[in-house]
């Protein structure tokens, strides 16, 4: 069979990185973008420097059994992002998959300081998060509606309906939530689904630093905290299911979609933090609980 084709968006590293290789691991052609061709561009919370390239990620994705493909690219740049498509286009002639997971993120992000006490920088995660992500799903949607099939996810979490890092943060994973809902009426009968994915905490560069700098705050979540490669087994299993129609439009927790559909991370089953969070819910009106 030919390999199925999907793109991860902000892949050097983080969430991004795990779901590329989690991809992999199935056997896909992974793209993945992002910033970092060399290490030592991005900053850890504590000023560390963080490890990931987007030629690593790409490498991991190849020696998981996939086929990794780099791409340096700016997502606050419309026009390298039209060549990104182009070239996916023109290698691949198709694109089975989009997880939308670039994001910025601000060195006072886990902060506990009111959003006037940050710099303003912080609200460029409704560019590079919200805005990558509907420029994204705009090339990806006319490439997957010719072919008649594929799957648009966005990584979100609990941020999207409960308090959680601030204003800018929530808005950003609100946005995409509703980008989901909204795409999958206007794609409806295209054979193309879209879902918002609510990730529970994940073991990343970042959040194993924020365990070191906030262990009040997350040493409880990071020991059952779910591996990115997870997300990207989930994302596969819904474009494969059954009822795939059904679930297009939802927003989605991570680990309560994984058990209806018979995914583990490694074996384990993950909770689904919904009570440790004050139970917040998906908002929209195709919520699945």
């Amino acid at each position: 069979m030919t390999a199925r084709v999907a793109l991860v968006t902000g892949a050097s590293r983080g969430a991004g990185r795990g779901i590329a290789r989690g991809f992999g691991e199935l056997g896909y052609t992974v793209y993945v973008t992002g910033r970092t061709v060399a290490p030592g561009d991005a900053k850890g919370w504590d000023g560390s420097v963080l490890p990931g390239t987007v030629a690593e990620t790409a490498a991991e994705v190849t020696a998981a059994g996939g086929k990794g493909i780099a791409v340096m690219c700016d997502h606050s740049d419309d026009t390298q992002v039209a060549a990104l498509f182009e070239q996916i286009e023109r290698e691949q002639g198709r694109l089975d998959v989009l997880v939308n997971n670039a994001t910025y993120i601000h060195h006072q992000l886990i902060e506990k300081k009111p959003f006037w006490e940050k710099e303003l920088a912080a609200a460029n995660i409704l560019d590079v998060g919200l805005r990558s992500a509907y420029v994204a799903s705009w090339h990806a949607a006319q490439m997957m509606v010719k072919q008649g099939s594929g799957i648009i996810a966005f990584g979100s979490s609990f941020g999207g309906s409960c308090y959680m890092h601030g204003p800018a943060y929530g808005a950003q994973k609100a946005g995409v939530d509703k980008f989901a809902h909204d795409m999958e009426h206007d794609l409806r009968g295209t054979g193309v689904v879209t879902v918002s994915i609510w990730m529970g905490p994940l073991v990343t560069e970042r959040s194993l630093i924020a365990r070191e700098t906030n262990p009040e705050q997350y040493e409880g979540f990071i020991e059952t905290a779910e591996n990115p490669e997870f997300t990207a087994h989930i994302i596969d299993a819904i474009d494969r299911a059954p009822n795939r129609d059904e679930l297009s439009g939802q927003t989605l927790i991570a680990a309560e979609i994984a058990q209806q559909l018979g995914v583990t991370d490694r074996g384990n089953v993950r909770p689904s933090y919904r009570e440790m969070l004050g139970s917040p819910r998906p908002k929209n009106p195709a919520a699945v609980y």
